[in-house]
């Protein structure tokens, strides 16, 4: 499924090598803590709860919701031609919030606590960006 919305280059991390990899066959990860069992986000080498260094990486569901929002009417650079165009936090399910697109549906329907799931958007590189549509 393609947004229609730009997508650039996707700089991969050694710390999320993992999750860009797994987004390129349409899954979602996310790594968690060994020690404390705390999902970790944005991926990186240590757990932000504990410090442990022991993670492991585990399949999300791909649903949540959208925690908070904002309508952009009018992009700029690559952005100019696509709005309006929504940028959210959306709550996995799993707990942590992330910062993503909300695509496939009309701007103005876009609400807080509107259950949403991931969607991939492919790249020409190999990973795919992950955005969120309505249930």
């Amino acid at each position: 499924m393609s947004s229609g919305l730009p997508v650039r280059k996707v700089e991969v991390t050694l710390e999320a090598r993992e999750l860009w990899a797994a987004t390129a066959e349409g899954r979602l990860l996310l790594p968690k803590c060994n020690d404390c069992s705390a999902i970790i986000w944005y991926p990186r080498a240590f757990c932000p709860a504990c410090s442990s260094t022991s993670t492991a990486w585990i399949e999300a569901s791909g649903r949540g919701t959208v925690y908070s929002f904002s309508i952009t009417r009018k992009g700029a650079g690559a952005w100019a031609e696509v709005g309006p165009y929504v940028i959210a936090y959306v709550e996995l399910e799993e707990g942590p919030r992330v910062l993503s697109n909300i695509v496939g549906c009309p701007v103005d329907d876009v609400r807080i606590g509107m259950s949403v799931r991931v969607v991939f958007d492919p790249t020409a590189e190999g990973p795919a960006v992950y955005r969120f549509a309505p249930e």
